[in-house]
């Protein structure tokens, strides 16, 4: 039987540690710890309105900590909090000297004057917290920093780990009431602009439709067998958000490289063969022209485009929170999800199933941490094409049964033409038509969105709408006669009803005769030569009009 070893987290230094290595005294304030715990077993008010967003790190010294546990302990007990019940509390635990004693205890209490100030105190405890706590991260990150066998890209994701969750506690969410909540629901859903910006639009109607946009803190799935165009799909909707919607895009492309991509949305924009523009041969003087311009204007785009092979789940969430903090970044693809690896020990003790499960837990969690929604794409089984039309289902998400779990969205990408759907139901061709399936939605329907896909332009887009015409049937329609004095009978319908057509002896129509015009033209009179020469004489002062 194998064993698996698995490698302990090393334990943390203490501030006092900290404070000895670097020679320097961790920031603190002794006594305004003394005043808060003083507060918190003389005054009611203070304890129920403020011991819920503290916690231990916000004291320095251990004996306050110790003293602080035990009131927490009482409170949550609901047993009432005072300077005896928490010393008894402590002998109970065996920690009051621990604590500094009974005296030291009762020294707290006589100290506060008020607690009117407690939540002042607070703020200033709380600095000073964050200051140790980066203080130790920072010191922590050194130290490891000269360890041969660390890696260094997941020490970088474990320090900013480690400064993400010190800006967790410090600055907590409480409970809102429903007016907070209200109010906020009031600019979400009833203003025009703030909703546009909250959400991501695709740029394809009928998925923003069913979708309202991307929510942030969402994870979307785009899967597709191969050659069926995830990566022509995904950059399409990325193009869309960043030229039409100007609003910043990451694109990880662990497949392609950043060259092939730039090529693919200048062939798309520039509506040039993808295959002409390959060559870089064959280009007349309007197709350079058109793509001279749509370069300049790509220039412009707020997309970011990474290329980087062999992207790891920890180098991946270090470089989106970059670039979240460089660019303000609104969304994140990733093409595609299957080609990333998990980072250290992970991917080593685990099989692929489970790498692959870790891997979309981290991406949703990253979309929470970052507040943007993420798109992977991901490959279908082969169980797919067993099916007589390749109809994708759910339960093809290949190589684990969590994508499908953590996702919010799934989209599976299908075109009829490849899967043997040559015609539709109307008798039309499928070539250049697709299907994304929403073969799951947390928090909307499931459907089917038409898409069209050019194939020479590598490119998908909205199919354009024929608006149809709508006959109505009205009695006026059918009481409508013919008029015999305008439609009577003619050489080129004979038939029509009305005047009967009058024909000679031999049966041959009589037809009105033609009038000809024979009359002359007008003669244009003569002009004799000394008009003619006051006509050509260059015209004097008198004869202009100065109107």
């Amino acid at each position: 039987m194998e064993t698996i070893t698995t490698q302990r987290r090393p334990t943390r230094l203490t501030h006092v540690q900290t404070g000895e290595i670097n020679g320097m005294m961790p920031p603190q304030a002794v006594e305004l710890e003394k005043s808060v715990l003083g507060a918190l077993m003389l005054d009611q008010d203070a304890l129920f309105g403020h011991i819920y967003g503290m916690h231990e790190g916000l004291f320095y010294k251990e004996e306050h900590q110790i003293i602080f546990s035990a009131i927490r302990m009482l409170n949550n007990c609901s047993h009432e909090v005072d300077m005896l019940t928490v010393v008894e509390e402590l002998r109970r635990e065996g920690k009051l000297e621990q604590a500094g004693g009974a005296f030291y205890i009762s020294q707290l209490t006589s100290n506060v004057v008020s607690a009117a100030h407690m939540e002042y105190h607070l703020q200033i405890l709380t600095e000073k917290f964050m200051q140790r706590e980066v203080i130790r991260t920072s010191t922590e990150s050194i130290k490891a920093a000269y360890d041969e066998t660390c890696d260094a890209v997941e020490l970088l994701d474990d320090a900013q780990k480690k400064l993400m969750e010190v800006s967790e506690k410090s600055f907590h969410r409480e409970g809102k009431n429903m007016d907070a909540l209200m109010t906020e629901a009031e600019q979400k859903f009833l203003t025009e602009d703030k909703a546009e910006d909250y959400s991501i639009q695709s740029g394809f109607f009928e998925l923003d439709r069913y979708t309202s946009g991307f929510q942030p803190g969402t994870l979307i799935i785009l899967a597709a067998r191969p050659a069926m165009g995830k990566t022509a799909c995904g950059l399409t909707m990325a193009r869309n958000i960043a030229v039409d919607f100007k609003k910043p895009v990451a694109y990880f492309s662990l497949e392609m490289t950043g060259v092939e991509l730039a090529a693919r949305l200048l062939a798309s924009e520039a509506e040039i063969s993808a295959n002409k523009l390959k060559k870089a041969a064959g280009l007349n003087k309007f197709e350079k022209k058109a793509l001279a311009e749509k370069i300049n204007e790509l220039r412009q785009a707020p997309l970011y485009i990474d290329d980087t092979a062999g992207l790891d789940i920890f180098e991946l969430r270090a470089k989106c929170r970059r670039l979240k903090q460089r660019y303000g970044i609104r969304m994140v693809f990733i093409d595609y999800l299957q080609l990333m690896t998990a980072s250290g020990d992970i991917s080593k003790n685990r099989n692929r199933e489970q790498e692959i499960s870790n891997i979309s837990r981290q991406l949703k969690e990253m979309s929470k941490e970052l507040d943007i929604p993420v798109l992977a794409m991901a490959q279908l089984s082969r169980k797919v094409e067993d099916r007589p039309l390749q109809v994708p289902q759910l339960s093809d998400l290949r190589e684990s049964g969590s994508i499908e779990q953590d996702a919010d969205i799934v989209l599976a990408l299908r075109r009829p033409y490849k899967c043997g759907e040559e015609q539709d139901e109307h008798g039309n061709s499928t070539e250049n038509l697709a299907e994304l399936r929403i073969l799951k939605h947390r928090s909307g329907d499931i459907g089917k969105v038409m898409l069209e896909f050019e194939g020479r332009f590598v490119r998908f887009s909205n199919i354009p709408v024929i608006p149809q015409v709508m006959v109505v049937d009205s009695k006026m329609n059918k009481d409508i006669t013919p008029n015999a004095n305008f439609d009577g009978p003619s050489v080129r319908n004979p038939e029509n009803p009305g005047k009967e057509l009058q024909t000679d002896n031999d049966g041959n129509p009589i037809l009105p005769p033609i009038i000809e015009d024979s009359t002359p033209p007008s003669i244009i009179p003569s002009i004799d030569s000394s008009q003619r020469n006051l006509d050509n004489r260059m015209p004097q002062d008198n004869d202009l009009d100065f109107e």
